[in-house]
């Protein structure tokens, strides 16, 4: 297994009510492309399963606003186990990196409940980083994060802009690969979260359609958020 690096990127992020995400659709549609990964509704499902240690750090830096900082979790889409990753995901003075790597469906399950993956040469560095921070650490799940997203693309700057709607999370990390799970809404009703990711610039052209009155940046944590309902 091969693992992924990313570059770092820009990242904002907006609290939007859902009229506004509607009408970002229709400005969006006309000028970016949609996920090939989405489907024909052009929507996808994600959940995803995070780590933190004896101490709850990842938790307090994000409180805290620490910079360097990052946080493991495990990600799947649609409910399925066809695809199982393991991410890293960094914020290092304002951008963001997200490393990864494929996890097998009996990988996933040990690291669910807990146990150290073997750390070796041919185990991939992800893995291996993850493992010697659940050993030394005691690194363990804490909580599910599970949202439906309508993602945006353009090739001009690696543009990518989603839009993630009812956010949910659930303290039943044990269910993480079950179809269905007990699910708590974190953000109060027609509240959802519009994220704008590039490299290096925004195009014009995509900055001007994405304005709309009101519209302001927030340092919004999916993470951060559901933890705080089941401390």
């Amino acid at each position: 297994m091969e693992t992924t690096a990313g570059r770092y990127r820009h990242e904002f992020k907006y609290l939007c009510s859902y009229g506004e995400l509607a009408m970002l659709k229709v400005r969006l549609a006309g000028l970016l492309l949609p996920d090939p990964h989405a489907g024909k509704d052009g929507v996808y499902n994600i959940r995803s399963l995070y780590f933190d240690d004896y101490y709850d750090s990842c938790l307090r830096e994000n409180e805290a606003g620490t910079d360097p900082r990052e946080k493991f979790r495990i990600r799947i889409y649609n409910h399925s186990s066809e695809r199982i990753s393991l991410e890293l995901k960094k914020k290092v003075r304002g951008k963001t990196q997200k490393l990864s790597c494929p996890l097998s469906e009996e990988q996933c399950c040990g690291l669910m409940e807990g146990r150290p993956p073997a750390v070796g040469a041919e185990t991939p560095a992800l893995l291996n980083k993850l493992g010697v921070q659940m050993r030394t650490k005691l690194m363990k799940p804490k909580v599910i994060v599970e949202y439906e997203r309508v993602p945006y693309i353009c090739p001009l700057g690696n543009v990518r802009i989603t839009m993630d709607e009812n956010i949910s999370s659930s303290g039943r990390t044990d269910l993480f690969l079950e179809e269905r799970i007990p699910l708590r809404p974190v953000l109060e009703a027609g509240q959802h979260v519009l994220e704008v990711k590039y490299d290096e610039y925004l195009p014009d052209a995509v900055y001007r359609t994405i304005q709309l009155a009101g519209l302001r940046q927030t340092a919004f944590s999916k993470y951060y958020l559901c933890r705080k309902y089941h401390l």
